[in-house]
């Protein structure tokens, strides 16, 4: 085989399945997903989370954050709650964008042959409406939501994705923003690999193990093309 082969990447690769959160990793979604928190708390009455505790719940399933951002609201008012914040999302829905340099860093992992992954805590529907909002479902193999799996740090949309294409935890990453993206990692004996620039402050990601913190897409890039 010839040096130039396009097989050869293939062979040094360490990890063959990339999985990626959605929101706050390849979206950018975070400021939007923080207000549209805080109004639906506002709305059912509910004392309104700082800005910090509102994004902390990022990336888990919908109604786990909802309940953890607002405490003191009822659970009998949590559907109430929800249907606020589907409505407030839906209004800002058209404002988000990926980051920059995104698509670039998934058409390179596909073209290198990684099987690529989306585990995120959205529900189906809204994973699906932003994949069409994006033109980018051609890109990705396989998606795990939290409404149809166990949600983030539970480790089985992970354990779901390598089953699905028979990739041993030792060959699988996960790239996340959150600490709920770290441990799921770690829960599914994978490694993991944190960016900065979405929902959570980095300090907290250390303890987890994150091969490395990326601060931007261009860094996250630079070492997936050389470690991944």
């Amino acid at each position: 085989m010839s040096p130039t082969s396009p097989r050869e990447p293939r062979r040094k690769r360490q990890f063959d399945l990339i999985a990626f959160d959605w929101d706050g990793t390849l979206f950018d979604s975070t400021a939007i997903i923080t207000r549209c928190i805080q109004a639906a708390v506002a709305d059912v009455g509910g004392t309104v989370p700082s800005d910090r505790d509102a994004s902390y719940v990022i990336g888990m399933g919908l109604m786990q954050a909802l309940a953890h951002a607002a405490p003191d609201v009822p659970k009998d008012r949590y559907p109430e709650l929800g249907l606020r914040y589907r409505h407030h999302y839906a209004v800002h829905q058209n404002d988000l964008c990926l980051f920059g340099g995104v698509l670039d860093l998934l058409d390179v992992l596909k073209a290198r042959q990684h099987l690529l992954a989306v585990a995120t805590g959205k529900s189906r529907a809204g994973l699906d409406e932003a994949f069409q909002a994006v033109a980018l479902q051609r890109l990705f193999d396989s998606s795990r939501t939290a409404d149809e799996t166990r949600g983030k740090p539970h480790p089985q949309m992970l354990l779901e994705l390598m089953a699905e294409f028979g990739v041993p935890p030792e060959r699988t990453l996960m790239v996340g923003d959150t600490t709920h993206d770290l441990q799921m990692a770690l829960n599914a004996g994978c490694a993991s690999v944190a960016v900065s620039y979405g929902a959570h402050e980095p300090d907290a990601f250390h303890a987890l193990k994150p091969r490395v913190v990326a601060h931007s897409v261009g860094e996250l890039r630079d070492w997936l093309l050389t470690n991944g």
